[in-house]
């Protein structure tokens, strides 16, 4: 089975359901992670960036949260993260 093939699948899944956008405090606390190291992740590209709810205010959709957390449980190297996080953030402008 094709890598790319697989997460199209995970993608495309979790549009058609209801998204849940996770603050960063939530995000961080599933991730074991703290506030810095996560925005270090993203600004490394090991993690998505959160989306615009507000004008003080963002989120990270739940199910790309999940995909994360579970490429690096599975043990996906740093180059397979940066990739599924660049595929989840371009699936974004297609969700609607």
């Amino acid at each position: 089975m094709n890598k790319n093939n697989a997460t199209d699948r995970q993608i495309d899944n979790s549009s058609r359901r209801q998204i849940t956008l996770l603050r960063t405090s939530t995000v961080c606390t599933r991730r074991g992670r703290s506030r810095s190291s996560h925005y270090l992740d993203i600004r490394d590209g090991l993690f998505v960036k959160p989306v615009r709810i507000g004008l003080r205010s963002t989120g990270t959709p739940d199910f790309e949260v999940n995909l994360l957390i579970s490429a690096t449980v599975a043990g996906k190297s740093e180059d397979e993260i940066r990739q599924l996080v660049k595929d989840l953030e371009t699936a974004r402008k297609t969700l609607v």
